[in-house]
């Protein structure tokens, strides 16, 4: 019996992270997400915060967590397991 292996390309909350970034008001560039996110203490740039969106880079669970602070939604609407849209309130703490 042969065993499916299914690859992810990419990441998975790419497309979020460029909505959340939108709906923020104003609306957020890649360089401010970048900044939030070394505020936080995570090291981040606009390059990465572009491929993440772009679907070309993966994104750990730490940086999920930090883009998810930083953007105010909760890491299960980043990727995609939350269809309720975020109220911009801070998610983690």
């Amino acid at each position: 019996m042969g065993y499916k292996r299914f690859l992810l390309e990419g990441n998975i909350c790419g497309d979020r992270v460029r909505l959340a970034r939108a709906m923020q008001k104003p609306p957020m560039t890649q360089e401010d997400l970048a900044r939030e996110v070394n505020l936080l203490g995570m090291e981040m740039t606009k390059l990465i915060v572009s491929r993440i969106e772009q679907n070309q880079r993966h994104v750990c669970d730490g940086e999920l967590l930090m883009l998810a602070k930083a953007l105010g939604v909760s890491m299960e609407w980043l990727c995609g397991c939350d269809q309720e849209k975020p109220d911009n309130k801070w998610v983690y703490g």
